[in-house]
Order: structure tokens, then sequence, then C-alpha cells
């Protein structure tokens, strides 16, 4: 596959992805961009062992990370437009106003809960996916979901 149709069918996954970690379209766009540079210098080190999307996500985490170090400082929590509901966490999300609440709380959730949360919901990675990112099983990913889905519930109504 060339850069070009991997760029044309992943750009919008890969954007929406680094916009849900980064809270902030301009950066967004900065390491979406750096993404794909670093795709395309390594794209021969490719071996299709795993999913390009998982492969291209995993590049933007890493991306994102070493922008967060070379930062040092906290992102801020912007909204993000409606997503698809999956369940009722999900279709809290769907509001403007209820998904900044959510926000909040997944922002002081602990790992991995938090970033299989994001992948999952905000990224919709499917659980195969995110368990290559970790290097788990399928089932560990669903299980850290429904934890991560049933804090954020908790913490929910506490703050009511």
């Amino acid at each position: 596959m060339e850069l070009e149709e991997i760029y044309a069918l992943y750009f919008k996954d890969v954007y929406y992805f680094v916009l849900s970690l980064t809270r902030d379209k301009h950066l967004a766009e900065d390491i979406t961009s750096e993404t794909f540079l670093k795709a395309l210098k390594s794209l021969d080190s490719f071996k299709g062992e795993s999913d390009i999307h998982v492969w291209l996500f995993q590049i933007a985490k890493n991306t994102y990370y070493s922008h967060l170090r070379k930062s040092k400082k906290e992102t801020g929590l912007d909204s993000i437009g409606e997503i698809e509901a999956e369940t009722d966490i999900e279709k809290i999300v769907s509001s403007k106003e209820e998904a900044m609440a959510v926000h909040k709380v997944l922002h002081q959730l602990s790992e991995p809960y938090k970033e299989v949360f994001t992948l999952r919901l905000f990224g919709e990675l499917s659980f195969k996916q995110i368990a290559e990112l970790f290097g788990k099983t399928d089932n560990w990913a669903c299980v850290t979901f429904y934890r991560a889905k049933v804090k954020i519930r908790e913490e929910m109504r506490k703050n009511k």
C-alpha cells in the first residue's frame, strides 16, 4: 500500500484519535502530521503483523507522549463533537455539557482505564485492536473498558 492511499484511508481516524488524547485541534493536527511523517519513514519496517490502523495509532500515541514529555505540561479538556452512543456513558458523551463532566472524570482515571476507554470510545478501536496495542488479550481489553465505564458511572453519581 502506498502512503498516499494510507493517508487518504486513515487520516481522519488518526486525527480524531489524537484529538481525543490532546483535546486541542491545532495540536492534534500537528501530531497527526508528524504521525504520518514517521509512518512514511518507517513504512518499510511495517511487517503487517498488526492492523495498519493499530500501527498508526501506536505511532500517534507515542508521538503524543513524546510531545507531553517535551512540553511537560497538562493538556486542557476541550469538548469534542458528538460521538455515536454505545451504552449509557457513551450516550452521555454526545451532550456537550455532560461530555465535559465525563471528560473531567475520565481525566482523573488511572491507567490503563483512561486509555482503554479513550481508545474504544473516541478512537473507535475494536477490543482486538486495543488488546494488540497493550500486548494483552481481547478479553482483557473488554473487561478493562467495562471497569472504566463502572468507575466513570460511580464518579458521575457522586458528582450529582
